[in-house]
């Protein structure tokens, strides 16, 4: 995942923000060119950043996703990491039991309850 600064983060930023919009009103509000938003959003549809909506497919109207909130919280590690995409992702439930983190078996349900006390 290669992502350009500060035009994506500003972009999904604006995005969290405001809720879906489109290119027109995302330029207007980042300060970049409409041609540079509408070059961006594609390939951060393809990173699973956002994902575009609308009832036509040609309807240019975006809206972030859960990984391109993630995106945002770890920002700030993008230059730091070798792989931001695994960062963000987060480890997946399979790894996460074999390394016997239990954060993931507790979201599972898993593990001692206190149910019964």
């Amino acid at each position: 995942m290669k992502l350009r600064q500060p035009t994506d983060f500003l972009i999904l930023e604006e995005l969290e923000d405001k809720g879906r919009n489109v290119a027109t009103n995302l330029a207007a509000h980042t300060g970049k060119s409409r041609k540079n938003i509408n070059t961006r959003l594609p390939v951060l549809e393809d990173y699973g950043l956002v994902c575009k909506i609308g009832p036509a497919e040609r309807s240019g109207l975006y809206e972030i996703t859960s990984m391109g909130k993630a995106a945002l919280v770890y920002r700030d590690q993008y230059d730091d990491v070798d792989d931001f995409e695994s960062l963000i992702e987060g480890p997946s439930a399979e790894d996460a039991t074999q390394d016997g983190n239990t954060q993931a078996s507790f979201v599972r349900g898993e593990g001692d309850h206190d149910d019964d006390k």
